[in-house]
């Protein structure tokens, strides 16, 4: 990155709270949106899952659920009714990747979300807008075409963040047959649902700002979740070691990580095999922090889950230290990872 780029604020909708500081308070308090619900196929099945507890009304369809999600979070990220200022914020949204054929995008094509999310929001936001496939790891990676936006498309902040729902019954239904669930599989993953975006500005102007991401990496696995083969990690290997290559922080400076890490076998011998590779200063210990303990794999929302929780951990003094890094990973195979750093910015 040719400059840092700060995270200036946050807005959320998960299952551990309706905005980002309740999400936030839940994750560090290391509470737990888990419910058991019943399954209409194989019918009867219990399913353990994370859902958003919420009116009917908002839920008639998969379609306009998401549409609602990503509206609740942008709205509050945005932080603002100055016309001006929304004209000139772009947003960068990840959606549910597109080999899932999300069933929300059944009534509401996907190249019509978008649309569909500004429209309920009701604001007016800057044309350079888009939404992108690839899932969490695709929402670090357009942290570059942020700042681009910014420094040459004449865009005054970026929204940058995802929206998704792993809790329907196409998705239940391909993860059930894969055998990936938590329930039958001690080692599966927990579908959740969520809309998480944080507000990215190149200066930190007058806001107190504490927090500024210095690099990123991106890279695919070809062994992904989906392929018969288990990943060697050289895809998150090499997005760490793009991500600290610059004049930031280096590897010996990162003090604590946040991991979309979702508690699958699969994540978890990858990340086995990558680590020792990567982080080869001496610690005593590693602090990491898993957001999907508490609100389930939300799938593209959390990759800016992490930003939001590394920023909030510096904001509210209980991070282990002043650098972060995002590790963050795509169920198709991309991968991301990102470098946060404390600011002098404060409460």
């Amino acid at each position: 990155m040719k400059r840092p780029l700060y995270v200036a604020s946050a807005g959320a909708v998960t299952p551990a709270g309706l905005n980002a500081r309740q999400t936030t308070a839940a994750i560090r308090a290391s509470l737990s949106a888990f419910e058991e619900i019943t399954l209409a196929g194989p019918f009867g099945a219990p399913q353990v899952v994370a859902r958003i507890p919420t009116h009917r009304s908002l839920r008639r369809s998969e379609g306009e659920w998401l549409v609602n999600m990503a509206a609740r979070a942008i709205n509050e990220a945005l932080g603002t009714d100055d016309p001006a200022m929304i004209a000139a914020t772009a947003l960068l949204v990840t959606t549910p990747e597109s080999f899932r054929n999300h069933p929300g995008f059944e009534k509401i094509p996907v190249n019509d979300f978008l649309a569909a999310a500004i429209e309920r929001t009701g604001r007016k936001f800057h044309p350079a807008s888009r939404a992108i496939d690839g899932g969490a790891a695709a929402s670090l990676g357009l942290i570059e075409q942020a700042a681009n936006l910014m420094e040459d498309h004449g865009v005054a902040q970026v929204l940058l963040g995802g929206v998704d729902s792993l809790v329907n019954d196409a998705d239940l239904a391909r993860l059930g047959r894969a055998g990936r669930l938590r329930g039958a599989n001690a080692q599966g993953l927990v579908p959740g649902e969520a809309a998480v975006f944080v507000r990215l500005t190149l200066e930190p102007g007058r806001e107190p700002i504490v927090a500024a991401i210095h690099g990123v990496g991106l890279s695919r696995e070809t062994d992904s979740v989906l392929s018969e083969r288990y990943s060697q990690g050289c895809a998150m290997l090499g997005a760490l070691r793009d991500a600290v290559n610059g004049s930031g922080p280096s590897e010996p400076d990162i003090d604590f990580v946040i991991s979309n890490g979702n508690g699958e076998r699969y994540q978890g011998l990858e990340m086995l095999i990558t680590r020792p590779r990567f982080y080869r200063t001496r610690r005593e210990l590693m602090a990491t922090a898993y957001p999907a303990m508490t609100v389930g794999d939300i799938g593209a929302a959390s990759g800016a889950l992490t930003l939001m929780l590394a920023a909030d951990s510096f904001r509210n003094d209980y991070a282990p230290g002043a650098v972060a890094m995002c590790e963050v990973a795509s169920e198709s195979g991309l991968r991301a990872a990102a470098v946060m750093v404390r600011t002098g910015g404060g409460r």
